[in-house]
């Protein structure tokens, strides 16, 4: 089998370092693995960096297109290859050796697969919740539903610590954004992601309209990976999250929910507009002002 992983940088070279080291250390059982890195723009000096380093294909964009765009520009560069697999990584995660065999297998029976997401050791919401000997054991992602009548993405196991009570593989509504392996006959068939999102909610659009092709998406135990909580973005709860998850449900909604549901949403964030990030994001959405919109990003 050949696999392309892409990894998008912006601004993130301690943690895009991280990763492709853990990654290095990764079982590959006689699979040909090729890594992408893609490199939004930044200013902290990552690409000169990301260029000495052997073994990767550093793609410089001449400007920051987002989670969305960014990795739209690795898809096309890997497609170009016909690669079997394309697996999108996070850069603020690092992989237990055995993931890319484990998504690899587990591909035999589904076309989108995530693996078993635990936040990294002292990167949990909660940090005081739990004891010494659970750091690193504490699920972030272990399947992912949509929920409908809010429309918003929710993992399975969030926050609880792993007793094995999330080992059998499952289909799931979603496969998550920071880790997800996707046959290219999916790209092939629906497209690559919608770049109207920028970020967020990006993976549950394209898993949306991967389902309606009806393509297979499965969450896959065996495969193991430590995510630092959005520690690409800046932080949970930061302004960035609330423009973009503001903007991006509208967005989902107008694609694919119901019209009771579309209404109940625009109302819900019409009560929030006092809150100045969120009235942005509402004019913006109302405006048809997507992708990076009006959010400004700090250098």
């Amino acid at each position: 089998m050949k696999v392309s992983v892409i990894i998008l940088n912006y601004n993130g070279l301690a943690n895009t370092l991280d990763c492709l080291n853990s990654l290095k250390k990764c079982q590959t059982q006689g699979n040909q693995v090729d890594f992408i890195v893609i490199d939004n723009n930044s200013s902290d000096g990552s690409k000169k960096v990301l260029g000495t380093l052997d073994n990767i294909h550093l793609i410089p964009n001449p400007q920051n297109l987002g989670y969305t765009g960014g990795n739209n520009t690795g898809i096309r560069y890997a497609l170009r290859s016909k690669p079997d697999l394309i697996l999108i990584l996070n850069n603020d995660t690092l992989a237990d050796k055995n993931l890319i065999v484990n998504l690899i297998n587990a591909a035999r029976n589904a076309d989108i697969i995530s693996p078993k997401i635990y936040f990294a050791k002292n990167f949990e919401f909660h940090k005081d919740r739990y004891k010494k000997d659970e750091l690193g054991r504490v699920i972030w992602y272990a399947g992912g539903k949509i929920d409908w009548s809010n429309v918003i993405g929710r993992h399975a196991g969030v926050d609880e610590v792993d007793k094995n009570q999330y080992d059998t593989r499952s289909p799931v509504d979603f496969a998550t954004g920071a880790c997800m392996l996707i046959k290219r006959q999916v790209f092939e068939k629906i497209g690559l992601f919608d770049e109207k999102y920028f970020l967020y909610l990006e993976d549950m659009d394209f898993c949306v309209r991967a389902q309606k092709a009806h393509f297979k998406i499965i969450f896959e135990p065996k495969a193991i990976l430590w995510h630092k909580n959005a520690g690409s973005v800046g932080g949970s709860g930061s302004d960035l999250q609330d423009y973009f998850i503001t903007r991006n449900r509208l967005l989902f909604a107008v694609k694919f929910a119901r019209l009771k549901t579309k209404i109940a949403v625009f109302r819900q964030v019409l009560t929030q507009v006092a809150d100045p990030i969120k009235r942005k994001a509402l004019i913006d959405f109302l405006t048809w002002r997507f992708q990076q919109g009006s959010y400004k990003f700090n250098k």
